[in-house]
């Protein structure tokens, strides 16, 4: 009985160990990931915006709109969802919208107005996607500071985002 519980002791001890040894590595491995993320979607920016709009216009929001156009700028701000880790970007973008004809928005004067705004793009298994989510009337660091119990900011290594268009 002595040996097992010992046994048992000796387990938990090295355990324990492994996993303050492990747990420090598995931050330096996030951190490389997010950085490798961050280069990838500089990389390839121009082929992962288009795919904003379609999957925007697809959402049918809002009510009574047609997504017509959409303009991206300089703007970027990295992030990380505090609940599931998963890392996202937000773009800068101004977009136009048009009434579909027959919604209570045909006829709006409003509806022609540029609408400032920031796109969600977020990385999942190696890859940059969009849900065609914006954060309307915010430009990046605004909605990253914002929803700052969501998000937490990421540095990196790109160009300073200045909040004009490109």
């Amino acid at each position: 009985m002595f040996w097992l519980a010992a046994t048992a002791l000796v387990v938990v001890i090295a355990g324990g160990l492994l996993w303050l040894m492990w747990h420090p590595f598995r931050r330096l491995g996030s951190d490389i990931q997010a950085a490798r993320a961050q280069e990838l979607f500089l990389l390839q920016r121009e082929r992962i915006e288009p795919l904003f709009l379609p999957a925007a216009s697809a959402t049918g929001k809002p009510r009574g709109l047609r997504w017509k156009d959409c303009q991206f700028d300089s703007a970027i701000q990295f992030a990380r969802e505090r609940q599931s880790r998963q890392l996202i970007v937000l773009v800068g973008v101004t977009i136009s919208f048009e009434a579909i004809p027959g919604s209570d928005m045909e006829g709006v004067e409003a509806v022609a107005n540029l609408r400032n705004a920031s796109a969600i793009f977020f990385f999942h298994q190696g890859q940059w996607l969009t849900a065609g989510k914006a954060v309307f009337n915010l430009n990046p660091d605004e909605a990253i500071a914002h929803f700052g119990d969501r998000y937490e900011p990421l540095q990196t290594s790109a160009p300073p985002s200045s909040g004009t268009p490109a």
